[in-house]
């Protein structure tokens, strides 16, 4: 038996370079690759077009070796994160062990000194006994090589589509207690596994510890695609009206299901010699074509191959692509190998199963051994045409941002951090919060705008919604926010007289208190006089004296009207306000009605929910009222008032304001001018405004929405739009969607997988970022952000049963599930 020591290429790792036995010399990078479904047609041109500038400035005897690692993995609960909240904890639950691939990307670059002699089948170092460096490198040769590798480096970042990060001494060899990229790559490890040594056997095929592998490869120009891109069409995603794209390569990337390390070299040679030796092999198949058409045949491809050289200033290079799949059973490989012949097929190429030359061309992609790759196993082509064979995209990514929701990636649904908000306006993608979602019935919008507000409660928000539909109230009472409704046996209650404790009557509470008193005294199209308007601020501040001096006596519109009679109207007696200034007794007369005894005496006399302003969840709900004269435009002043006082007077905190369909109806009650300051203001005050609507028609009709809401929301999120695919134009044209995101909203819901319930939804933030995620929720969420009437009630059941909504909510989602895993 040949000892290791003897036969291991690799010298020495330095100076974050590893030095061969040759005195080869290779770079690493970690790269990160844009996330797979966000590139439009025009951005894989550019991308692709990025590779091959950046490739052209490496040095003639470099070595170009891309690797991608795709691991099969599994989502880990974190349930020290989540802590005690019922459904954070559930969520952990539900997605824990998640399968999905973990995707990293590698760049090698590799400088073999000139006089390198070149491996073939018969001359490897992995055949020979012993290697003793024959050469060293030639003086001032390294720093080119730097200078060429950080030319590269600069190309590929200034693209915008990817970062290298280079790889270190001891991200190379590793340390005492973390494998490095050499270890990881011999032994197959994932990125967190822990470092060991595994037997290789690779007599009959390779196996590595316990894992078979197989080695596919993509070498002889007769199993290559016959036409290649930057990108395809991806027949999932795609519809009659729309192509979506994904990488040319993207089937032998993330979108193969096994494990999986799709290599990518090329081999930059000397561009003369490369030509010289092809004029030579030309003029070989001439003098041979007279005896057999296959050379005349190739007599022709080399012709033309050196006319595109030269006409189109195209650089010639060697290359080869190569999967190694691995599994842990033999059972197994049988079905990797007919995901990968499916995958080739999608590109309209073969794979070859290298069996004899197996090891070899295994061995050759160790980090550092990429100059000993056989070369007999590589074909002649372009930078251009080769690049199209890149891995071009990877998994969605996690935000770094510690605020944001929890969705999925559309592939596996693995959880993902979503940052909506900061972020984007950190990095510039959009100038404000303020959001607009559209969704019809069914599509899941309950189901996601819940799930947005619990996440922004849940981390410090201050949420306001204002709803027709009854979609809050379970969120609502699990929450413990106060929940604002009318029936006929509770009827909505507020008290704009109440002050918290530490609160005072500053200007704004006052102005908000005055201006709801003479929109319940005055009609919309009758005018206060200006002597009125000060009559009813100086009964304001008496009775705030009052109430001061009277500590018994509970602020409310009752006791204030008592002070008006008892107290207010001596002040008028003694002639400082005029009757004709002021009509105390019309005043008392139309506000009657809301004093006690009377029709509405309910409406301003609350004595519970009443701090408003410090609570951090507020549903108001308007199905009952919308349309009832009186208390709707009160409930809308009240509303107004408590926003703006969040807005101006919780400094630092987050503000969110939904408007569901309500919006329609406050539009009808002259409050356009209020959205729309809504939408222009908030972002001052660390604000989001979020107006949800259900049509398409719901837009164009609306001058409102239309002006201030589409023109102001950076954050477009927009559900299931299937059934206006034949009239998309115009949504597309009023929301300014450009024709990936077209795509990408009109693949949604296409193709899910019929094992899991959950509906997609596609977030846009600002002009050049959208992408679209999985809402996936467990079964304790779902009980508690359903709309079905049947589930609201038997949820509210439990909850009584129970005590409280979060125990019901537990108790009923381990009954269900229960009765599932007995079916």
């Amino acid at each position: 038996m040949v000892e290791a020591a003897n036969i291991f290429p690799l010298h020495k790792v330095e100076h974050n370079a590893i030095i061969s036995m040759h005195g080869d010399i290779t770079i690493a990078y970690k790269v990160s690759l844009p996330e797979i479904f966000t590139l439009s047609d025009r951005d894989y041109e550019n991308y692709h077009q990025s590779w091959v500038k950046a490739i052209r400035v490496l040095l003639p005897h470099t070595v170009f070796h891309k690797s991608d690692w795709f691991f099969e993995s599994a989502y880990q609960a974190d349930y020290e994160k989540a802590g005690n909240d019922v459904l954070s904890r559930s969520s952990e639950t539900f997605f824990n062990e998640r399968e999905f691939m973990e995707h990293e990307c590698f760049v090698f670059l590799t400088m073999k000194p000139s006089a390198r002699k070149l491996s073939s089948s018969s001359y490897s170092n992995i055949l020979r006994k012993s290697i003793v460096p024959k050469q060293v490198m030639t003086s001032g040769l390294y720093g080119e090589f730097l200078d060429a590798a950080g030319q590269f480096e600069r190309i590929l970042t200034d693209s915008g589509y990817v970062t290298l990060e280079q790889f270190d001494d001891d991200a190379l060899s590793g340390t005492a207690n973390q494998p490095g990229i050499i270890e990881r790559y011999l032994f197959l490890l994932p990125k967190d596994g822990a470092a060991g040594i595994r037997d290789i056997h690779i007599d009959r095929g390779i196996k590595i510890g316990d894992q078979y592998a197989d080695l596919y490869s993509l070498s002889d120009t007769a199993d290559l695609p016959a036409m290649v891109g930057s990108r395809i069409n991806y027949d999932k995603y795609s519809t009659d009206r729309t192509k979506f794209s994904v990488g040319f390569a993207s089937p032998l990337g993330g979108l193969l299901n096994c494990n999986h390390i799709f290599n990518q070299y090329l081999f930059i040679e000397d561009e003369q010699k490369t030509l010289k030796r092809l004029e030579s092999k030309k003029l070989r198949l001439q003098s041979l074509s007279a005896y057999s058409r296959e050379n005349a045949i190739s007599r022709d491809s080399v012709n033309d191959f050196l006319n595109e050289a030269i006409a189109l200033g195209r650089q010639p290079v060697k290359a080869h692509f190569n999967l190694l799949v691995w599994a842990d059973e033999a059972f197994k490989m049988k079905k990797s190998k007919n995901l990968v012949s499916a995958a080739m097929a999608q590109l309209d190429g073969v794979a070859k199963l290298e069996t004899d030359g197996a090891a070899q061309i295994w061995f050759a992609g160790l980090p550092g051994n990429q100059a000993d790759f056989p070369m007999n196993d590589t074909f002649d082509t372009f930078i251009e045409q080769a690049t199209c064979l890149f891995n071009l995209e990877s998994n969605y990514r996690s935000s770094l941002s510690p605020f944001g929701i929890r969705l999925g990636d559309r592939l596996t649904g693995k959880p993902v951090h979503v940052d909506i908000s900061d972020e984007p306006m950190q990095l510039g993608w959009t100038s404000n919060r303020s959001k607009m979602l559209i969704g019809g019935s069914g599509s899941g919008k309950s189901f996601l705008v819940n799930h947005i507000m619990r996440s922004y409660h849940q981390q410090g928000a201050h949420c306001v919604l204002i709803d027709i539909g009854h979609s809050y109230k379970g969120l609502c009472e699990l929450l413990g926010g106060y929940y604002f409704t009318y029936s006929e046996a509770s009827p909505i209650q507020f008290n704009p007289f109440f002050l918290a404790e530490g609160e005072a009557l500053d200007t704004e509470k006052k102005e908000s208190i005055k201006t709801l008193l003479l929109a319940l005294w005055k009609k919309d199209d009758e005018p206060y006089r200006r002597s009125e308007y000060i009559a009813i601020s100086n009964a304001l501040t008496g009775y705030y004296t009052y109430l001061s001096q009277h500590n018994d006596v509970f602020p409310c519109f009752n006791s204030f009207y008592d002070y008006l009679m008892n107290e207010y109207l001596k002040v008028l007696e003694d002639g400082k306000v005029k009757e004709k200034d002021f009509d105390i007794s019309n005043f008392l007369y139309v506000l009657n009605p809301y004093y006690r005894g009377g029709e509405f005496d309910y409406l301003l006399n609350a004595s519970q929910n009443l701090d408003m302003l410090q609570e951090r969840f507020i549903v108001f709900e308007l199905d009952n009222v919308k349309d009832h004269p009186i208390l709707f435009p009160v409930v809308t002043l009240v509303i107004m008032e408590l926003i703006i006082s969040k807005m101006r007077k919780l400094k630092g905190i987050r503000k969110v304001v939904l408007i569901e369909e309500a919006w329609k109806a406050i539009a009808k009650e002259g409050m356009a001018e209020y959205i729309q300051y809504l939408y222009k203001t908030m972002r001052k005050f660390y604000g989001e405004p979020i107006v949800v609507t259900q049509e398409i028609e719901d837009i164009i009709s609306s001058p409102i929405v239309k002006q201030a809401i589409i023109n102001n929301s950076d954050c477009k999120i927009l559900l299931d739009q299937s059934k206006y695919q034949n009239k998309f134009d115009l949504l597309q044209e009023l929301l300014g969607l450009d024709d990936k995101q077209k795509a990408q909203i009109l693949s949604m819901n296409k193709a899910n997988d019929p094992s899991r319930k959950y509906k997609e939804v596609f977030i846009a933030l600002g002009q050049q970022h959208s992408k679209i995620y999985r809402t996936e929720v467990s079964m304790e969420e779902y009980l508690c952000y359903t709309t079905e009437e049947k589930e609201k009630v038997m949820v509210q059941e439990y909850a009584q049963k129970y005590g409280s909504m979060q125990k019901g909510i537990m108790m009923l989602a381990q009954e269900l599930r229960a009765k599932s895993n007995k079916h």
